[in-house]
This record gives structure tokens, sequence and C-alpha cells, in this order.
């Protein structure tokens, strides 16, 4: 099985993406795709969910409702009846209160100032029985008001309660979408690029798979081909094998795309790479930073072969210097080429350039 190190390019961005949004609860792309797809399908199960809570809500407010009812008039009558009593304790109290002559001007006085107490407490039960009964039961009086008109309004609005129930849900979940709507393009880009993977995975062990391959240069590199200055490269695959190196471009696009002209040609960001690539080996092997076997005819040359992979669709032009394939062609176009490297040879060339890969930021010697 063919040996692999890093992680696809797109995969990367797009889990960096959403980690830094706080969404982690996606395994795979595969997830990702699939909550892209039933959105709507989730977005309806989650209302469909909170209908039900709110049909459960007003199945319990009529329970609740119905018990209060028996709780207030139970508890009017029990207060009711601890006032009147208090009232004929009062009463009593009063009677036994009265004045007989022969008694002191002040024990008389102090029988006045008690009668006149009792009289007071008397005439403000009696007066404010019914208030002080409505103040009794006044909390559960407002938990049933509050049930009723809870109640009332899921009758007269019922997809009005639904909505406001599930909003925090729907809320997240459509910034969930939002989020991932803009990686779209990465996402799709990811899982051509796992295709092309797990393809090339069915090769030997002798071979090296680098995926999201990419150094930057100083000073630049000059492209005097193209006229301009290489100031960094990124590939998505780089396949080390005994027949040399393998650049590998994936685009997961449609026919649409294939024939759009705003998008970038990936032969050009191939070729560009493959000249950096070039420059890179051709001095290191000369100083032999790149160890290869000795031939007496000179230097070695490693072969850098330049692919783009079409995961649904290919153009039916043939590109110089590049070779445009389906997933399906891929392994049988590595397989074509003859081993000219030992696996010890490999080794070193993908060792090298895990070395550089590693590095990232390539200072240019003169």
């Amino acid at each position: 099985m063919c040996k692999v190190h890093n992680s696809i390019g797109c995969l990367t961005t797009v889990k960096t993406h959403l980690k830094r949004h706080n969404i982690n609860d996606f395994n795979s792309i595969n997830e990702v795709i699939y909550f892209q797809k039933n959105f709507s399908a989730l977005r309806q199960q989650i209302i469909s969910n909170h209908q039900q809570l709110i049909e459960n809500e007003k199945n319990t407010l009529d329970v609740e409702i119905s018990q209060l009812d028996k709780i207030i008039k139970t508890d009017k009558t029990h207060f009711e009846k601890s006032f009147r009593s208090e009232i004929e304790d009062l009463t009593q109290k009063l009677n036994s209160l009265s004045t007989p002559r022969g008694r002191s001007f002040l024990k008389r006085l102090i029988n006045f100032i008690k009668q006149s107490s009792l009289k007071k407490k008397l005439q403000s039960l009696e007066l404010n029985l019914n208030n002080k009964v409505s103040y009794a039961v006044s909390s559960l009086v407002d938990q049933h008001q509050y049930k009723t008109n809870r109640r009332q309004y899921i009758t007269s609005h019922f997809m009005d309660a639904v909505n406001e129930s599930c909003l925090t849900e729907t809320n997240k979940l459509e910034n969930k979408q939002r989020i991932i709507d803009e990686v779209k393009n990465t996402i799709y880009g990811a899982l051509g690029e796992h295709k092309v993977v797990k393809e090339l995975e069915n090769l030997s062990d002798d071979n090296i798979l680098i995926n999201d391959f990419a150094l930057s240069f100083h000073p630049a590199i000059y492209n005097r081909q193209e006229k301009d200055y290489i100031k960094s490269i990124q590939i998505d695959h780089l396949l080390i094998t005994p027949s040399g190196i393998f650049l590998i471009e994936t685009k997961n696009w449609s026919e649409k795309s294939l024939a759009s002209l705003d998008l970038r040609s990936p032969v050009q960001q191939i070729k560009r790479t493959n000249f950096a690539l070039f420059k890179i080996l051709t001095g290191d092997i000369s100083s032999h930073r790149v160890i290869l076997k000795q031939h007496h005819w000179g230097d070695r040359k490693i072969p850098v072969k330049n692919l783009i992979v079409l995961t649904n669709s290919k153009p039916n032009e043939e590109f110089q210097h590049v070779k445009v394939l389906t997933v399906n062609e891929l392994l049988g176009y590595v397989k074509y080429f003859k081993p000219m490297f030992t696996n010890e040879e490999t080794q070193a060339i993908a060792s090298y350039l895990l070395n550089l890969n590693d590095q990232k930021h390539l200072t240019q010697r003169g």
C-alpha cells in the first residue's frame, strides 16, 4: 500500500474554517456534504419536533389549568372558612370584654382600648373578607391566568408559537449552513482529492504520496519562459515512485466549470510548479543534496510528470507537457512507466521533498 504523508489540502482548509467558527460535529467531508444536501430536511425535522413540543405543551396546559381551577376553588373555601373562624373568635373576645360597673377608671379605660382594637380588627376582616381571600390565592390565580393566556396564544397562533420555540435551533442550523457555504467549492475540492488519494493508496509501498505539498522561495525563482517570478508553489499531490515524480492537481469540476473562462487554468499552475521543482532538484542533485547512484556519463535526471486528474468529465483537448486524466485512468498511467530508481533512491527523493515541505520556506542559494 502506498505510503501517504500529510492531510489533503482542501480538507485541512475546510476543517480549519469550521473549527474557527466552533463547528466540531463533523467527522468527515462526507458528513459535511450530507448536511448540505439534507439541510432542508434537517430544518423541517426541527420544526416538526417543535410542533410536537408545542402540541404537548398545549395538552399539558389543559391539564394544569384544570388542576389549578380545583386548587383555587379549594383554597378559596379554606381561606374563607379560616377568616370567618377568625371573625367568630374576635366576636367572642369582644363580647367577653363588656364593661361591668364598679371597676376602677383605669381598668375601664384599658377595657375600652381593648374593645376598640378588637372592633377595628373585626370590622377590617368583615369589610375585606373577599379581598383577603383573593390575595391569599393571588399567586395561584396569576399562574392560572398566565397558563390560560399561553393556551389561548397557542390555539390562535400555533405556527407562531412553533417558530418562536424552534428559533434558536433553526438559527444555529442556518448559521452552520452559511459557514459551510463559504467553503462550498473547497468542500467539493476535498471530495475530489479524497478520491484521488484512495486510488493512489492502491499502489505498492515503494511509492510515496505527499499531499498538499507547498513551498515559498526567497528570493523568488525567475521563470524565463513565462517572464515572471515564482514566489511560491502548491500542489494537491506529489507522488514519488521508482519511475519518477508525478505532480498531480485534482479538480472536482463539472462540465460547466470546465468551460468557464473565469477559472484559473490548472495547466499553467502545474507548469509553474514543475519549473520551480525542476530548478530545485537540478541544483540539489548536482550538489549531492539528493543522493542518487552515480553514473559515469554524468548526473542523473529525476523525471517530473504533470498530471491533472478530473473526477467527473475531462476535456477532449491534449495539452503540451501536461496529461489530463480521469480518476479511473490514473493508476494505469502511473504504472505504465518503467522503474529507474531503487527503493532506497525513491525513499531518498521522498525524504528530501518531505524535508523541504516541512521547511515550507526555502532560501535560494546563489
